[in-house]
């Protein structure tokens, strides 16, 4: 995995943070998870990121996010993870290993929510297991549910919408703004409302997942930090400081 290739051609947008601020940053984040979202989790898989996690808004139980999963919130976009059931017996959220939500995802549960590993949930993804009102009785609370599943390496696109009742195969791609009502088969792409069959994937030609960028956590983080130490090196703490106070063309 070509690791600087993939970071230097993604790097579009400047930090004039100096190092040290960057990962005393970093470690505020992480204490911030431990001591706020931790404790609201069934379970919190090693290796996790959290961005902005004071805008990840957790509700009910049980909620479990898996190993590597990179979770990234932002101040106009919140992070909704939601369980709402009739009793103490239904309502959960499992997120698999190596999954990537994005800001403005919300999920929300009454019945169960299954998302496999190496899933990517784009901005502003709504997934839901239940109509949260009754058709007739608009006063219940919930109305219909039936569980949601997507299985491996799935990804739903920016702003799309998942169902009660749905099942994504292995590798499916849903585009952006659809609103998917029916199952989708393994290795297809789905677009639309409602979301319909559009291509086929062939998956002889292989996918490479998330996991991947994970095979050795040590070496990434080993790059990761060597990275920004050098990217960070001419910052300083007064040209950090009066890029927030007196801001100039190409800060």
């Amino acid at each position: 995995m070509d690791l600087t290739r993939d970071f230097e051609s993604t790097v579009v947008i400047k930090d004039r943070r100096p190092y040290y601020l960057k990962r005393l940053y970093y470690k505020f984040q992480d204490r911030y998870v431990e001591h706020f979202i931790r404790p609201h989790l069934a379970f919190l898989g090693e290796g996790y990121h959290f961005i902005r996690p004071w805008n990840v808004n957790i509700f009910g139980t049980p909620i479990a996010i898996g190993r590597f999963t990179h979770v990234i919130a932002a101040s106009d976009s919140n992070i909704r993870l939601v369980i709402w059931s009739k009793d103490d017996q239904s309502g959960s959220i499992h997120i698999g290993d190596y999954c990537l939500i994005s800001p403005g995802v919300r999920i929300t549960s009454a019945t169960r929510i299954e998302i496999g590993n190496n899933c990517m949930l784009a901005n502003g993804v709504f997934v839901t297991d239940a109509d949260w009102h009754g058709i007739y009785d608009r006063l219940e609370s919930i109305g219909n549910s039936a569980p949601v599943t997507l299985k491996e390496n799935v990804w739903i696109g920016d702003s799309a919408t998942i169902c009660k009742g749905v099942t994504i195969g292995e590798n499916s791609i849903v585009g952006a703004g659809s609103v998917v009502t029916m199952d989708i088969p393994p290795n297809s792409i789905a677009a639309g409302n409602p979301a319909r069959i559009v291509k086929e994937l062939n998956p002889e030609k292989g996918f490479i997942k998330r996991e991947k960028m994970f095979s050795n956590p040590e070496q990434l983080f080993t790059y990761m930090n060597t990275f920004d130490r050098e990217f960070l090196k001419d910052n300083s703490t007064l040209g950090w400081l009066r890029t927030l106070l007196f801001p100039r063309k190409g800060d």
